[in-house]
């Protein structure tokens, strides 16, 4: 422990700053490549100001991008073995609904995804999940390997299963600057690290810690609210057998990106959430957008009276998150382009948890000058124009 008034001074082979999921996964990569690696994270934790909090995500097979789609298989597997690591229960199966009206192009590309997926109508829907009903000319695609991952328990397992493997995790460190070089030099409130590599995965706060780096990447963050609403009939479906995950890819009277999950974090309250919300300041996340104070809570009602009449039409809770959007909502995994040993990922648009494995896999490839398992050319920071800057 440093001397009282002393900054802390070390090196180490890697440096990554944000310990969301991704950059905890990315840190568990490194480790597992015996790196000595350092993952610094700003707030104390555990903590509920990013992006990784809570109980519960989506994961699926089912993925209308095939990019996507092709990374899922290596996801399960190493969800799989973290659980095995971290000898705790990280996913509960409960399968999955795409919901749209026959022939969307995006629920096509879900079938696909599932090798031709069993495509329910809207009478074979309502007899196997009685809760959800479908209108005319509305259909399902079953997704059987989806389910939902334990959240924060997946970012506490993966934390420690690093440790374990020797990496240090400094929480309570928020970093005021990053020098760049061939070794670069990481300084927080507390102390002052080198390292001849850098990942950067600080969620809503990337594009303020790249800026200095002469990056503007087009992050924006958005608050988003997460709602619960409460079972007319509590513990139907029963505990034991759970109702499945769904996500709506445009129904009649819905728009896409309505999602939910079964009622496993609060007794009798079903998730049901709108991909979508307002821009928001990080450092200012529990100010409520101008305007109306939900404007999504009334579209949820409404789709929930359409389509799910088993749940009381107005939340129960409303909790709030923060996703990092990029303009095509696809991710940022790349090298900054003038200094090629500081890797970033960032922009996972509110559908990043379930991938962060591959995610970190990838992060810890590129940081180590190794071939990417899977292709990072969809993720380029060049797709975006007018990234590069001067740097300040």
């Amino acid at each position: 422990m440093a001397a009282l008034g002393q900054p802390r001074q070390a090196t180490y082979d890697a440096i990554v700053i944000g310990a969301g999921i991704q950059g905890s996964f990315a840190a568990y990569h490194l480790a597992q490549h015996h790196r000595d690696t350092l993952l610094l994270e700003q707030f104390i934790l555990p903590h509920s100001r990013g992006s990784s909090h809570g109980q519960s995500r989506i994961t699926r097979s089912a993925y209308p991008q095939e990019v996507y789609a092709r990374m899922m298989p290596d996801c399960f597997r190493l969800w799989e073995r973290l659980e095995a690591e971290a000898g705790t229960s990280l996913f509960r199966r409960t399968g999955l609904v795409a919901l749209g009206p026959a022939g969307n192009p995006e629920l096509e590309g879900c079938r696909r995804s599932l090798g031709a997926g069993e495509v329910l109508d809207a009478t074979v829907l309502a007899r196997r999940f009685p809760g959800l009903r479908l209108h005319a000319g509305e259909v399902a695609v079953w997704d059987d390997t989806a389910g939902v991952l334990f959240a924060d328990r997946a970012l506490r397992a993966v934390q420690d299963v690093f440790r374990r493997r020797g990496g240090t995790l400094q929480d309570g460190e928020k970093v005021l600057r990053i020098e760049p070089g061939a070794v670069l030099t990481v300084t927080t409130t507390a102390g002052v690290y080198r390292a001849p590599r850098l990942i950067m995965t600080a969620g809503a706060w990337t594009g303020a810690l790249v800026a200095p780096l002469g990056l503007r990447l087009p992050l924006q963050p958005l608050r988003i609210n997460v709602c619960y609403w409460r079972e007319k009939e509590p513990g139907s479906p029963s505990a034991d057998r759970p109702s499945p995950c769904f996500l709506v890819l445009g129904l009649s009277q819905a728009p896409r990106g309505i999602f939910g999950l079964p009622a496993l974090e609060y007794p009798g309250l079903v998730k049901v959430c709108y991909h979508h919300g307002s821009p928001a300041d990080p450092e200012e996340r529990d100010r409520a957008p101008l305007g109306a104070p939900h404007p999504d809570v009334a579209l949820l009602s409404s789709f929930i009276s359409s389509y799910l009449p088993g749940l009381e039409p107005q939340p129960a809770v409303v909790e709030t998150c923060l996703y990092t959007n990029t303009p095509d909502e696809d991710f940022i995994l790349d090298r900054h382009p003038k200094f090629s040993n500081i890797i970033i990922g960032a922009g996972f648009s509110g559908h990043g948890f379930k991938l962060a494995p591959v995610v970190g896999k990838l992060l810890c490839e590129l940081s180590l000058g190794e071939e990417p398992s899977h292709s990072t050319a969809p993720f380029a920071i060049t797709r975006f124009p007018g990234v590069l800057q001067a740097a300040l």
